[in-house]
Formats: structure tokens, sequence, C-alpha cells
């Protein structure tokens, strides 16, 4: 199973942006006070049980816990924050994002694949 870390400073997000030029990185935008959001994420987690990717960075921002991370993020790819939100970088890029009940196993599988 492909695991994601958790990240909460700009530094963190700052490395994770400067991979994503080497290799994809996808960033999960979770509220740990939304259902939606933990719906999302359960998708997310089965998606990464389900088809695990050695040569993919995968993180996790608690948007609310780590405001400014989350904010950062929404400026330097210039997707208007959303959670739950996915975002899958590549060269630096943003290269697709979905958010709310698009966040499925099916769509992950579809884009990420």
């Amino acid at each position: 199973m492909a695991t994601y870390k958790e990240i909460d400073t700009l530094e963190q997000w700052n490395e994770l942006l400067n991979a994503s030029k080497q290799q994809p990185v996808v960033i999960f935008k979770h509220s740990t006070t939304c259902p939606v959001s933990a719906n999302a994420l359960s998708e997310f987690d089965q998606y990464l049980e389900a088809h695990p990717d050695d040569t993919t960075t995968y993180a996790l921002v608690k948007v609310i816990e780590s405001r400014p991370v989350s904010n950062q993020i929404a400026e330097d790819t210039g997707v208007k924050h959303e959670s739950p939100q996915i975002i899958l970088l590549r060269d630096g890029q943003k290269y697709w994002t979905a958010s709310h009940w698009s966040i499925t196993v099916e769509h992950m599988r579809a884009v990420m694949q």
C-alpha cells in the first residue's frame, strides 16, 4: 500500500513542490471537521491501498490546523482552495485537481494511472 505523509510547514510544502519536477506529487487537502472530507479521505485511502505507486509522493494537509500551508498551496498552484481537494502536481505545476464528491477511487485511477 502506498502511504502519505502529513505536511504542516511551508518548508515541507516547498520541498514537495520542488520534488514534483522529478516525480508526480499528490496533495490531499483535508478538513478534519467535514463529513464530505472524511468520505473523500476514505476514497483516497482505498485508492492508495488498491493502486500502490512507488514513483509518486503522496501528502496530506489538514486545512484547519495548517492554514498557512493550505493557503500557500493555493497561491503556488493557482488552484482556488476547497476542501476536500486533491491536486496532482507534475513538473512543478498543477496537472489535475478534484474536490468534494468528485474525489473517488475511480476518478483517481482514471487520471493517475
